[in-house]
């Protein structure tokens, strides 16, 4: 699972990082607590011969049988291992992937009736970069987003059983389909050495809450 993310990233170093022709409406950044609804910066294969493009697009994916945005359960994740078969999602992951990166994102761990947040994000400090599908919604088209899960690694699991399906650079062609097609044996955990994770403030479990220190490491008194 992937229920609220952390993007401190420059939108221009991310451009030129993808090779991406930046949107004027981007979502402001630093945003230490992006909750689902809210805009996330996607990177989209370019139409044709031309350049990718940087876009946000709300969290929060909308099949198009939806009459309302509340029409229906928020599909903010789809599991990798049903995406393809899925109604809502099966175009989507033909047709329609995308990148998402951030600097990292929350997840919280149950113990007896407390939720216990820990911060997830790359151990060699580079942006992490997740899988997504999207999808246009509405008569004034809206671009949605769902990030896509996979079974969590052995770093994850004890915090939680799903983990973001985690690409790394030289897959990203092959997500966005520029690179013909296999995309979907990348749909698999991460190696475990690729994140680092840290427990945080309860803080973070307020939607509200905002700020650089969500996200530094936190102990109990």
């Amino acid at each position: 699972m992937c229920g609220r993310i952390a993007n401190t990233l420059p939108h221009d170093a991310m451009a030129r990082l993808f090779q991406a022709q930046p949107a004027n409406d981007l979502p402001e950044v630093p945003d230490f607590n992006i909750c689902p609804t809210q805009d996330l910066p996607v990177i989209l294969a370019g139409a044709g011969e031309g350049a990718r493009r940087m876009v946000p697009m709300r969290w929060g994916f909308l099949p198009h049988w939806y009459k309302s945005p509340t029409d229906g359960p928020l599909l903010i994740n789809a599991r990798a291992e049903t995406v393809a078969d899925k109604p809502a999602f099966r175009e989507a992951c033909r047709q329609r992937r995308c990148l998402v990166a951030v600097s990292g994102f929350y997840e919280w761990h149950r113990e007896g009736g407390r939720k216990l947040p820990y911060f997830f994000s790359r151990a060699d400090g580079a942006p992490l970069v997740m899988a997504g599908i999207w999808q246009n919604w509405g008569e004034e088209p809206q671009p949605t987003l769902a990030l896509l899960t996979t079974s969590a690694n052995a770093l994850m699991a004890p915090v939680h059983h799903r983990m973001p399906v985690v690409l790394e650079p030289e897959n990203w062609p092959l997500w966005l389909g520029e690179a013909g097609h296999g995309a979907a044996r990348l749909m698999q955990p991460a190696a475990e050495e690729v994140l680092q994770s840290w427990r945080v403030s309860p803080e973070v479990n307020s939607n509200r809450a905002e700020g650089p220190e969500l996200i530094e490491p936190w102990e109990e008194a």
